[in-house]
């Protein structure tokens, strides 16, 4: 994939994700320029939804 705002390819990066004062760290594409994060709809659908679902419950 490549950046549309840089034109550069996207690395595999690991990230830190926070949601309600909960840290999580996962490898996404990240463009090593200007940082914008591609995050695909199955981690959002999948894991994400799991773990928001998961710490909202607590």
């Amino acid at each position: 994939m490549i950046c549309g705002k840089c034109n550069v390819e996207l690395k595999e990066e690991p990230t830190v994700f926070q949601y309600l004062g909960h840290e999580l760290t996962h490898p996404v594409l990240r463009c090593p320029v200007c940082g914008q994060v591609y995050i695909p709809e199955d981690l959002v659908r999948g894991k994400m939804h799991e773990i928001e679902s998961m710490l909202e419950e607590k």
